[in-house]
């Protein structure tokens, strides 16, 4: 009857408790780094993009490039 007294021991169902913590950390980490991303970089990243096309002239754009020598007609570059 000295056995029914015993503790049940420590060691015994450690390892998925110490799962079940950290896959539940780690879980909202991620989440966290995701949203961080999201709103810290890609947002800022789309409003540049948005910005810039907003009053771009590819017209305009190629002139100046035609103009500063960027296009070479029937000179092969080597």
């Amino acid at each position: 009857m000295a056995s029914s007294a015993l503790t049940k021991s420590q060691m015994c169902g450690l390892l998925a408790r110490c799962l079940r913590f950290h896959i539940v950390g780690a879980f909202i980490v991620s989440l966290g780094v995701a949203a961080l991303y999201k709103f810290g970089v890609a947002e800022p990243r789309k409003k540049a993009y948005a910005d810039f096309y907003r009053n771009y002239d590819s017209m305009k754009d190629f002139e100046e490039m035609r103009k500063a020598g960027v296009f070479r007609v029937g000179k092969s570059i080597k």
